[in-house]
């Protein structure tokens, strides 16, 4: 018995946060690569307003390192001068919701430039954006921006949902040569930790996850949606026998259309769910190109589950305004009920 108990504090002891796996994630980047730093506002001294960062500054030093203004617009900026004269720069956006003042310059400077240079010059940055609600932090603090950035092309997207995901998208999104926004989970950054082996090795960017297998519906998701998409599948396994097949994106921009095309031929029914707004959301173009692709494999119309399309609510709305189970439970049922 004591072994047992002994063993399984071991392995509690061992198991690192969502938000300590970020910060692994940088550390180990910059450890590889004197070119990498970091900038934000409260990153240094403070160690970032989650404390994402507590003990780089101390560590690298203020060079690498870097407290800035209160100017989301002038730190990009001043990232893309720096990518393009060969650093590697790690931006944090404190909250999504602030990211609009910076659209210009990601996606008309960082995303174009190699572009516009024929290929002789690229923008190697990363964009750290906290992002979803659940943290009761009303309509500034609880945004899901990623449709913003989806429609003009030159940057990648990467959305973890597992404290390993986040420390291998960290290096895989400071290695790629060009812009990449990492959408992070702030309301998992504490809730969820898990042990992973730290060796340096980063993702694959491009790759879905099949983390919950099922041959009656597929479920395309990404983020902490994912876990209410989860229990909405459990639940109704053990209650209808409903095999329902969950797919973590992982990667929102490439996304990986083989992983979810093998499973809507295999399942025959897809639901897609997020966090952010219904219409003209991320959902829409998954719909569409399974629509496209795997037409004469679907049994039922495809379906998406999101958020009303209104402004985030104040800080009593999450319960209201994000998906749940409950609504995941009702999707699946109405598309196992379909006909034609």
């Amino acid at each position: 018995m004591n072994k047992v108990m002994n063993k399984a504090a071991a392995t509690a002891a061992n198991e690192t946060t969502v938000l300590e796996a970020i910060k692994a994630g940088m550390s180990d980047a910059m450890d590889a690569d004197p070119d990498v730093i970091l900038m934000g506002e409260d990153v240094g001294l403070a160690g970032g307003i989650f404390r994402t960062s507590t003990g780089l500054h101390q560590r690298f030093g203020s060079r690498r390192v870097i407290d800035t203004p209160l100017d989301e617009k002038g730190i990009v900026a001043h990232a893309v001068g720096m990518a393009m004269y060969g650093l590697k720069p790690i931006v944090e956006i404190q909250f999504s919701g602030f990211i609009h003042d910076a659209f210009e310059h990601i996606m008309f400077c960082a995303a174009r430039y190699r572009w516009a240079s024929g290929g002789q010059y690229s923008c190697p940055m990363v964009i750290r954006v906290p992002s979803f609600g659940g943290i009761k932090g009303g309509f500034w603090h609880s945004q899901s921006v990623e449709a913003y950035f989806v429609h003009h092309g030159g940057v990648k997207m990467l959305c973890p949902s597992t404290p390993e995901d986040a420390y291998r998208m960290m290096l895989a999104a400071v290695q790629d040569p060009d812009p990449v926004l990492l959408i992070e989970p702030v309301p998992l950054y504490r809730s969820l930790s898990a042990s992973f082996e730290r060796d340096g090795k980063p993702a694959e960017i491009g790759k879905a996850r099949i983390v919950r297998p099922g041959n009656d519906v597929t479920i395309i998701t990404y983020g902490p949606v994912l876990y209410e998409a989860i229990k909405a599948a459990d639940e109704l396994a053990l209650t209808t026998g409903i095999e329902t097949e969950v797919i973590d994106l992982r990667s929102l921009i490439p996304y990986d259309i083989e992983t979810i095309l093998k499973s809507v031929k295999r399942t025959g029914r897809v639901i897609i769910v997020h966090e952010a707004p219904l219409s003209m959301g991320l959902g829409a173009e998954f719909a569409t190109v399974v629509q496209e692709k795997a037409f004469g494999y679907l049994h039922a119309p495809v379906q998406r589950v999101a958020a009303p399309d209104v402004p985030y609510h104040f800080s009593i709305g999450d319960d209201y305004y994000r998906p749940n189970a409950g609504l995941i439970q009702l999707a699946i049922e109405r598309i196992m009920s379909f006909e034609f």
